[in-house]
């Protein structure tokens, strides 16, 4: 028999990263069955009846932090609760100099008017950051709005007002960026150097990075515009003001533009405006007849007479192939999983998935499909209500499990991405799976020599549990192919 408790901490706010984690810190308490902790918003509450608990009938805010804790007996929920209580109340800044009890800013501008003007990082609920980011740029700052599920049309009065002043909005749904040698979001530790990245992308920003990384060669900038503004509805705005913003710059040699596949006027607006700019412009956009991420480094290397590296790769256990198998890729990042779908559909034909290539690709709500199949598990409409899946890999972990168990299922294919931000220990997630995995299990590992997961480690250590390791996802997903094509030819 279990107990369960649900609470309300009336006014109290955290953020849902800081939530997330609690939630996770308390859930694997001995004798918890379940736990969250979230503010008391409806799509919240729809997520913890889904989980079984009964709701709160007093709550009527979404300014209500709710804590809700299953357990063996009422003492484990005490204690649970109790920590839970501990680990909200914890000190989370520095007392200001001299003691006292100023309060921090309560709004960007009121923190501007305490320092200066320069970059404000938005991170809320989506429905909410329009008004933050614009109250930035009232500011006179330039804009980072990490925030997903963030209206297009909101997208584009923000980066024409910025334009308009001067300023530059990266994002919505900016997840990646080096900014003064500092990473930003999902970011990694960098050397500086001579190529910048602008990107219509966070992970395939990340992918370059990491490629860079691994060729010893840095950036002067890393750029991360949104994953829509190559779109043609929002048509380049913010990439166009990032060119001009680093052809100014002496210490980039070579720009280097990344995005998911873009809008053919718009990227050809684009090359005509890289013509007219005096730093060279590398183009490294997705689509059939395109090169990929780790073909774009390789060429931006030997332009700059720098030396191509080998990618580290190193090759796994390779059990049968089921007759009739297929591929079934499970991604945490939307440009390595588009990447690896133009990839595959080369060789294999319709690749099915949530986030299609062709419309009639599309898999249908459950996710499943007896045919080839990629799933982008960081897509918007998988992370409405809950952490991106490179935070919290739990969506991505079970199904993992569930595609070993299918039947027709021959190869898996999955990224796995480290670096600030990300999981602690996104491999320890996987690693049960992998070890009892009746098919090969293909991974691109992306990360760089700094990262606090540890790259060398984690490669080892997937590679001890049977997978096939790749620092090049284009490497992995044609290795992963590979397996099926030659088994079909044998």
């Amino acid at each position: 028999m279990s107990v369960e408790r649900v609470v309300l901490r009336r006014g109290l706010y955290a953020d849902s990263v800081t939530l997330m984690q609690l939630s996770r810190e308390i859930a694997t308490a001995d004798g918890v069955q379940a736990a969250l902790v979230a503010m008391a918003t409806e799509l919240n509450l729809d997520v913890l009846a889904g989980m079984g608990f009964t709701l709160p009938a007093e709550s009527d805010s979404a300014n209500d932090l709710l804590i809700a804790v299953r357990a063996q007996d009422e003492k484990i929920v005490e204690t649970a609760l109790n920590l839970a209580d501990q680990l909200l109340s914890a000190p989370t800044r520095a007392q200001p100099e001299g003691g006292g009890n100023a309060l921090p800013p309560r709004t960007v501008s009121a923190a501007v008017r305490a320092s200066s003007p320069g970059l404000a990082f938005i991170s809320v609920p989506g429905q909410h950051a329009f008004t933050e980011a614009m109250d930035a740029l009232d500011s006179g700052c330039d804009v980072m709005v990490f925030s997903d599920n963030v209206p297009i049309e909101a997208e584009i009065v923000l980066k024409d007002t910025a334009n308009e002043r001067g300023l530059l909005v990266m994002g919505p749904d900016c997840g990646t960026a080096v900014i003064g040698g500092i990473g930003l979001g999902f970011s990694h530790t960098v050397d500086a150097g001579p190529i910048a990245v602008v990107a219509a992308s966070g992970t395939g920003a990340q992918q370059v990075l990491c490629l860079l990384d691994a060729a010893a060669v840095g950036v002067s900038a890393a750029i991360g515009v949104g994953g829509r503004d190559l779109s043609q509805a929002v048509a380049g705005r913010s990439t166009r003001a990032a060119l001009q913003r680093l052809d100014d710059d002496p210490g980039t040699e070579l720009i280097l533009l990344v995005s998911k596949p873009p809008a053919a006027e718009v990227a050809e607006d684009l090359r005509t405006l890289a013509a007219e700019l005096r730093t060279p412009v590398q183009f490294a956009l997705l689509g059939e007849g395109e090169t990929d991420l780790t073909a774009a480094v390789s060429k931006a290397l030997t332009t700059l007479n720098r030396p191509v590296p080998r990618w580290p790769a190193v090759i796994g256990r390779r059990p049968q192939i089921p007759s009739g198998a297929v591929l079934r890729g499970l991604f945490c990042g939307g440009t390595l999983c588009d990447e690896a779908m133009l990839i595959a559909t080369a060789s294999l034909g319709p690749i099915f998935s949530n986030t299609p290539l062709r419309p009639e690709w599309a898999l249908d709500s459950s996710l499943r499909s007896r045919h080839a199949s990629m799933i982008d598990f960081g897509d918007d409409a998988l992370t409405r209500g809950r952490a991106h899946p490179m935070i919290d890999p739990s969506l991505r972990t079970e199904a993992l499990r569930a595609a070993l168990a299918d039947p027709t299922t021959g190869v898996v294919l999955l990224d796995v991405v480290l670096g600030h931000g990300s999981h602690p220990d996104p491999v320890g997630e996987l690693l049960p799976s992998i070890e009892r995995a009746g098919v090969p299990v293909v991974i691109s590992l992306i990360g760089a020599r700094r990262d606090p997961q540890g790259l060398d480690a984690s490669r080892e250590r997937l590679h001890r549990a049977g997978a096939s390791v790749f620092g090049s996802n284009a490497e992995a997903a044609r290795y992963a192919v590979s397996l099926i094509t030659q088994r079909d030819s044998s």
